[in-house]
């Protein structure tokens, strides 16, 4: 049996899929643009804006309908029956006995023994208790009359006891039961008073209480329903999201920054770079093709008037061309540097056949050390400062004059200048624009940065010297070049 699990038409609908994925990008752009943000902001600027947020959003909560306040009344029913009824009681309250305890409020004990009942008649005094196995006794004048009245129930005898006394006695003592009854009547009204004063007291108590309970039994009070707690939650929370996202959004741009810098730095320095060797390769092409001509020319020329001299001006020629075309091709190679002695081999025989064109207006020297001749150089610049020097300097001269190639180490650096004797820099009919100066400042800025210079100053006692100063190293073994 298998389980074939049905997909929801929804997830496979290619218009949903597109409104998820416009979503997901707007998710995006906003996230890096509030990082942006975040990261453009000082950290002090950040706490005001988390405290804002916090202090906004606890505003926020103890408001409508964040947080509601609902006005109830509550009811308390306390059983009050017994205090009612204490207090509804009927005040036709048997008044106590004379004899008995004057306080209504706190009874006494009982007495094992019923009190002694005392009963004023016309024939005297009787004292005793009826019912109970007990001595009633009777004074009258004739005398005491002690009568034992047993219990109900009870088998014994009643017993009968006669005592006379004289009238005399028997009257002082009936008058002194007398008024010993009537104190205490009057003891037992007096604390009957008292007892109903309390009990009153007590309902006047009773009702106060009553009506106090009645009072409070019906409460009213305010009751605050809060359901925006989980906003402050968020806002904690989106405070820590912010701290960790402009603290890692930060390196992370700075270094993407510094990775599409370095990049776009390295795609323009690569583009100078062939811009320039393009440059050098098509100054290499042209060769100076009047220079070829003439050179030609006057090579078909001495050959009938001096064959000596047009064989050495042909035997130069073959040595430059043999000597530029490896320099165009490792040129079109992206070979940026050679030595010194490869320089000064073309540099050479371009020499030699200007002289035997210039003849005696043109003397020419190469000081270039043997140490120096395994230095890196950029090609083709010494050749073209020689050219610029020929071209602008002494061959508009009518006298003409003298070249010096030299090169030494100045401060570890190797200094290469070409120094003629001419009108002098800018002084020619036929002065240039000043590109090739340009171009070859560019390149030695594109090799070495700030570590190249070219200047171009005064000779004396006329001319110009041109002045290039390139660190210094070692590219191979030396190869030894003479000068002519």
């Amino acid at each position: 049996m298998s389980f074939n699990p049905r997909i929801p038409a929804w997830i496979t609908d290619p218009a949903w899929r597109e409104r998820l994925a416009r979503w997901a990008a707007a998710m995006v752009a906003g996230f890096h643009r509030y990082a942006g943000w975040l990261v453009s902001l000082s950290w002090w600027r950040f706490v005001v804006y988390a405290i804002a947020l916090l202090v906004g959003v606890a505003i926020l909560t103890s408001m409508w309908p964040f947080t509601l306040r609902v006005t109830e009344t509550i009811r308390h029913e306390r059983p009050v029956a017994s205090m009612s009824e204490a207090s509804e009681a009927p005040d036709t309250e048997e008044a106590p006995e004379p004899d008995a305890a004057p306080s209504a409020v706190a009874k006494p004990p009982k007495p094992n023994h019923a009190p002694l009942g005392i009963r004023l008649s016309k024939q005297g005094v009787h004292i005793g208790k009826p019912g109970v196995e007990a001595a009633q006794v009777d004074i009258s004048p004739q005398g005491i009359r002690i009568v034992t009245q047993p219990a109900p129930g009870a088998s014994a005898p009643e017993a009968v006891l006669d005592i006379a006394l004289p009238p005399e006695a028997a009257e002082a003592l009936r008058r002194e039961l007398e008024r010993d009854a009537q104190g205490a009547e009057r003891e037992a009204q007096k604390a009957i008073a008292d007892a109903k004063r309390q009990v009153q007291e007590c309902r006047s108590d009773a009702a106060e209480a009553r009506a106090e309970l009645v009072e409070a039994r019906d409460e009213t009070r305010v009751r605050t329903l809060r359901w925006g707690d989980f906003l402050q939650d968020i806002a904690w929370l989106w405070v820590l999201f912010s701290i960790v996202v402009k603290a890692t959004y930060k390196g992370r741009k700075e270094a993407e920054a510094k990775a599409a810098a370095a990049e776009e730095t390295a795609e323009a320095e690569a583009l100078r770079r062939q811009l320039v060797e393009a440059r050098l390769a098509t100054m290499q092409a042209q060769v100076e093709p009047h220079f070829l001509f003439n050179t030609l020319a006057s090579i078909d020329h001495l050959i009938e008037t001096e064959p000596q001299r047009a064989s050495r001006m042909q035997n130069n020629l073959i040595a430059l061309l043999r000597a530029t075309m490896p320099t165009m091709r490792e040129a079109n190679g992206q070979q940026s540097l050679r030595d010194l002695a490869r320089e000064v081999a073309v540099v050479r025989p371009y020499l030699e056949i200007l002289s035997v064109r210039m003849e005696e207006r043109l003397q020419w020297r190469i000081d270039v050390p043997d140490g120096l001749m395994s230095a890196e150089f950029p090609p083709m610049v010494i050749q073209g400062l020689v050219e610029n020097a020929i071209k602008h300097g002494l061959e508009p001269k009518p006298e003409g004059g003298s070249l010096v190639v030299s090169a030494h180490i100045e401060h570890g650096d190797l200094v290469v200048q070409v120094a003629d004797t001419g009108l002098g820099f800018g002084r020619a009919a036929t002065s240039g624009t000043g590109v090739g100066l340009a171009n070859t400042r560019e390149r030695l800025q594109l090799l070495y940065g700030n570590r190249a210079s070219l200047t171009v100053s005064e000779n004396q006692p006329c001319g110009t010297v041109v002045r290039i100063q390139v660190p210094y190293r070692s590219n191979h073994a030396p190869t030894s070049a003479a000068g002519g």
